[in-house]
């Protein structure tokens, strides 16, 4: 065992000596990757908290945060008293060549099965639908809907997905265009790279490395209009390759099936429970490829465990499939780090999307993927001839502002609004609403709170709302189970309110149903 303890020490001794502020992240980093490479193979016994952070020269803590973050990931395995080893969920590249994962670097709650209590009364088979008819917008357009002729005024959205856009940086968003202006030669306005400006790619490539853990090389990775541009290339790739389905999480993003719909792609719902999507369904479905959001799962707002996300990459490489990891909000933890990307564990066969809808605005339609070598040329040709690229003024906008740090401090921004609604929200469901139950990690832009049935059955208890001026959104318009326990499961979105509307709309709400 003190070879192992001897072995990590030296692979990790570069990282004990990065500056104090980023030591945390830079030993988690260089564990990560020598995992990723095979230098700590798996089955590899690590030593000990004690003894690593001995023989780094760290504080135990820093050791033991990186154990239990690579541990949330599934690079690493533990169990109780008996140690920690190295996981076998990580693969690098096909053929097991090493990742390319070296890029320049331009940056410098609690799970509960509450909020997938209707997902065990679901149908257990996975269900399969033709364009699966959608009744929420996508993870980059899940904005509120207008409220239909002679309906009640809305006062209160709490309709998910929207982030705040008053919160959009404009004075560094106009500084960082003004930058771009000056110096973008003329040629540079030509016909774009299909796969994105290069500087954009390289800024990209080294944040998403930085924040979320991935394998990022800028060769590979392709700027598209969100997400929802994102599914659809792989869409038509995968529809051109003969697959005639993909699964979909239940419950998940029914505008997944329209998107996918819409490429000749078949739907399966594949049912989820409090760890992930289950691996029976999913190797009875008969689908080789799903589309998933393990870490910070829509809309039941769970996070997957190590074993379910280890599971699913087992199922990919067994049927010789493929990931489509939505990575909607990956970047909003309250409690804690956020766990790392799906995509760093096996690059090629996952493939990576984001974007700036959250975080910025999705009026930008700038986002991102990042696709396995196998499948890269065929998502470039087709990005080619949909759009001919991105418009080049704001790629090299978004890249200025990312080089400068502009975007870590908008996130940050962020974060401490989104944190103090998401308090803001659970103390006025605890004062005005009480007995409600709010399940799923601190994280994201929406929570799960489950009503109790005494407040009224769930569609007077949304009617009675909607004439309060209140729109709410139930948790059944997003899978196929219907639990019919008398509580009402709502998806509130709580990012686009101030915690005083957040107050006043739970109150409205708390109001009307006593009314009722």
């Amino acid at each position: 065992m003190r070879s192992h303890g001897q072995a990590a020490w030296e692979l990790l001794l570069p990282a004990a000596a990065a500056p104090a502020r980023r030591r945390g992240r830079a030993l988690q980093e260089a564990l990560r990757e020598a995992v990723r490479s095979g230098r700590l193979a798996a089955g590899t016994r690590l030593p000990s908290t004690r003894a690593l952070a001995a023989d780094l020269g760290v504080s135990r803590g820093l050791v033991t945060e990186a154990y239990e973050q690579l541990t949330a990931e599934g690079y690493l395995r533990s169990d109780r008293g008996a140690g920690t080893w190295v996981g076998d969920a990580a693969r690098g590249r096909l053929g097991g060549t090493p990742a390319r994962g070296a890029v320049r670097d331009p940056g410098g709650g609690t799970r509960t099965e509450e909020a997938l209590a209707a997902v065990s009364q679901g149908p257990d088979p996975a269900t399969r639908a033709r364009g699966a008819v959608a009744r929420n917008p996508d993870p980059d357009t899940r904005a509120a809907r207008a409220p239909g002729a002679g309906a009640p005024a809305v006062r209160v959205d709490f309709r998910p997905g929207t982030p705040d856009l008053s919160l959009f940086p404009r004075a560094a968003w106009s500084a960082a265009q003004r930058a771009v202006l000056a110096r973008l030669p003329h040629p540079a306005l030509g016909y774009p790279d299909p796969r994105g400006l290069p500087e954009l790619r390289e800024a990209l490539a080294g944040m998403l490395t930085r924040r979320r853990g991935v394998v990022a090389d800028p060769e590979r990775l392709v700027v598209c209009s969100g997400v929802a541009q994102a599914s659809t290339l792989l869409g038509f790739v995968l529809r051109a390759r003969g697959l005639d389905a993909i699964g979909i999480e239940d419950p998940g993003s029914p505008e997944h099936g329209r998107l996918f719909a819409s490429t000749g792609l078949d739907t399966v719902w594949l049912p989820l429970d409090e760890e992930g999507l289950r691996p029976e369904p999913l190797a009875a479905s008969g689908v080789r490829a799903v589309v998933v959001t393990p870490s910070h799962q829509f809309p039941s707002g769970i996070s997957w465990s190590a074993e379910r996300r280890a599971a699913l990459l087992d199922w990919a490489r067994a049927v010789d499939g493929h990931v489509l990891e939505d990575d909607y909000d990956g970047d909003f933890r309250y409690d804690r780090a956020p766990v790392g990307a799906l995509q760093g564990l096996d690059p090629e066969r996952v493939v990576y999307a984001g974007s700036v809808s959250k975080s910025l605005a999705p009026g930008l339609r700038l986002g991102w993927m990042l696709v396995p070598e196998a499948l890269l040329a065929e998502v470039v040709e087709r990005k080619r001839t949909m759009d001919l690229g991105n418009p080049v003024l704001d790629q090299a906008v978004l890249a200025e502002f990312v080089t400068r740090g502009a975007y870590d401090r908008q996130l940050r921004r962020c974060q401490r609004a989104y944190r103090e609604r998401r308090d803001a929200l659970l103390s006025a469901l605890a004062e005005h609403l009480p007995g409600t139950c709010v399940s799923g990690i601190a994280a994201g832009l929406h929570v799960i709170a489950r009503v109790p049935g005494r407040y009224g059955p769930p569609e007077r208890f949304l009617a009675r709302s909607a004439e309060a001026g209140v729109a709410l959104r139930p948790l059944e318009e997003y899978g196929t189970a219907r639990p019919g326990d008398g509580d009402v499961r709502l998806v509130i979105g709580y990012a686009h309110l101030t915690p005083p509307v957040l107050t006043d709309g739970i109150r409205r709400v708390a109001e009307a149903v006593r009314r009722g």
